[in-house]
């Protein structure tokens, strides 16, 4: 059998595996970013990435022991530093963050 015989008989299987590891990667789920305080959907809230910087005067129910983490929204896995929250659909919020919409979890 000649080299070039071999080599297109080839073809199909590096284009087969190709389209396998390019659907391997496209069902992964992408990271969501994280939500930036100025995002309309965060000021509407009153989110700030770090609950220890929420202005008291501002947000009178808040407590410093609030964070998204500890919230009944979040959906994050615990101990990370960020995850998903259902009030921001596809963006993500910091652990150690919070809104108006905290509920206790």
């Amino acid at each position: 059998m000649s080299r070039r015989r071999q080599f297109l008989g080839c073809i199909p299987l590096v284009v087969a595996g190709g389209t396998g590891l390019a659907a391997l990667l496209a069902s992964r789920p992408a990271r969501a970013a994280l939500i930036d305080e100025q995002d309309p959907r965060a000021q509407k809230l009153g989110y700030r990435a770090d609950s220890a910087k929420v202005d008291p005067q501002k947000f009178p129910t808040h407590k410093p022991a609030q964070t998204c983490a500890n919230c009944q929204l979040y959906t994050g896995d615990p101990g990370s530093a960020a995850g998903g929250c259902v009030l921001f659909g596809d963006a993500q919020v910091a652990a150690k963050g919070w809104c108006t919409s905290w509920e206790q979890g």
